[in-house]
């Protein structure tokens, strides 16, 4: 066949990619054997000039996914198209492969006809068939039409067990900075005999640092026979060992990516290996769109916790406090049994004298002490030395040792003493809060009057 003139009436860029195959359904090598003049430009712009015949991976990125699919279209005879991610590059790919006729015996033929870009095309991502467009638009419209968003991520894992024929499905997110994983959803067909990903989390996230290498550029991790899960336990012994133990035979795994953030990995396991194709296409646009939720999420769940929580110290804010008083005051809450103003004595001294850096350091200290006394109450920043703690059910005289116990905690520190003021059982949170303060000012004056020393001037 002459490549050259087929090639030539191609405008897009274009080339000619022979696979070699053998009788127990693996493939050897992969080559382009011809290039029409947009490719051999494109080489030429890479500064790599097109040789006839060269190993695909001096034309373009080495993927183990793209010579699965190289192999399916001259193996199955049917043309494949797939819309890639190739996020190391900052590019994404719209690729074609068609079968050609072969006069060899185990060698076979398809035209690859690709363009890339640096944004993705919404035109080309819809480019998918029916069945994968309807499984993905339902996935979709549970995420954006569900209040309950860990629950809407359930459903759509076990949608997506179901789909692919999939024992378990997972989300896990990972933490680079804790060096961890959390279990975003975990799905299981019935009657898998699968174990909840719970149970493998200690020390797995060492595991997952392992993926990025393996993936290498590619969208996605495919193993669908004993031949591809042994080139796994060669490349990755740990994980493959993991896998043994599971009882895993074939698995899809795809990164969750939003922009240049890595977030976590989703991955199918036990699933229909008959269906790969479709499969993959399904997923690489599903987690598409998973992973731009979840980001979603995590950043709602961050603002929240900046609106709630101080960023110092680590307990509720003034602004949390205020909520707080508010809902009780309008009967949305119960009126909390023990209220108590603590205020940091010396504050100022340290900032002066040691500077803000050890001031901080202090109400740190002095956050944690009040939390690990006050475990059943809610800690509150009230301003820049003072805190207050609601406690909903607690007994008087449990308030007094708790109050001991801080004082006892802080006397261990070199300079973290409590003013602190109590007001018990009172109906009227905002009169609480009045009268708790008084108590706490008059403690400050007394003890400032037992140690004048300690007065700041």
């Amino acid at each position: 066949m002459d490549f050259d003139n087929l090639l030539s009436h191609y405008k897009a860029k274009a080339c000619i990619v022979s696979v070699e195959f053998f009788p127990d359904g693996t493939y050897g090598n992969i080559r382009v054997v011809a290039g029409n003049k947009a490719h051999c430009d494109d080489m030429a712009g890479l500064n790599h000039p097109f040789e006839p015949g060269c190993p695909y991976e001096a034309c373009f990125p080495k993927n183990p996914n793209f010579e699965d699919h190289c192999y399916r279209c001259v193996h199955d005879g049917k043309p494949l198209h797939a819309y890639v991610d190739l996020y190391m590059m900052g590019l994404w790919l719209n690729m074609f492969l068609l079968p050609l006729d072969s006069d060899c015996e185990n060698v076979g033929y398809c035209i690859y006809c690709y363009d890339v870009a640096p944004k993705a095309d919404s035109a080309a991502m819809a480019d998918i068939s029916a069945d994968t467009a309807s499984d993905v638009l339902k996935a979709c419209i549970k995420l954006r039409g569900s209040d309950d968003v860990k629950k809407a991520f359930q459903e759509v894992a076990e949608d997506i067990c179901d789909i692919c024929g999939s024992g378990h499905c997972c989300i896990l997110l990972t933490d680079d900075e804790k060096r961890s994983c959390t279990v975003f959803s975990d799905a299981f067909r019935e009657g898998a005999d699968a174990v909840p990903m719970e149970h493998y989390l200690e020390g797995f996230y060492e595991i997952t640092e392992t993926w990025s290498e393996m993936l290498d550029g590619s969208t996605c991790i495919i193993v669908k026979d004993e031949h591809d899960m042994e080139n796994l336990r060669k490349q990755n012994p740990v994980w493959g060992a993991s896998l043994d133990e599971a009882n895993i035979t074939s698995l899809v795994l795809f990164p969750l990516r939003h922009g240049k953030d890595l977030l976590g990995y989703m991955w199918v396991l036990n699933f229909d290996v008959s269906n790969v194709l479709k499969i993959k296409e399904m997923l690489e646009l599903t987690t598409f769109f998973l992973a731009s939720e979840i980001a979603n999420y995590l950043l709602l769940n961050r603002l929240e916790i900046l609106s709630t929580i101080d960023s110092l110290t680590g307990v509720r804010n003034r602004n949390e406090m205020n909520n707080r008083v508010d809902c009780v005051v309008a009967g949305n809450e119960p009126v909390p049994q023990a209220v108590l103003f603590a205020d940091l004595n010396g504050l100022k001294r340290v900032n002066d004298d040691q500077g803000h850096g050890a001031g901080d350091k202090m109400l740190r200290a002095a956050a944690s002490i009040l939390q690990s006394v006050f475990q059943d109450g809610v800690v509150y920043r009230a301003g820049g030395d003072e805190f207050m703690i609601l406690v909903n059910e607690i007994s008087e005289d449990e308030v007094q040792d708790r109050v001991a116990r801080v004082h006892f905690l802080s006397g261990k520190t070199e300079n973290i003493r409590f003013s602190i003021g109590v007001c018990y059982g009172k109906k009227d949170i905002r009169k609480a809060m009045r009268l708790a303060d008084e108590r706490m000012y008059a403690f400050k004056n007394g003890y400032y009057e037992a140690h004048p020393e300690l007065k700041y001037r």
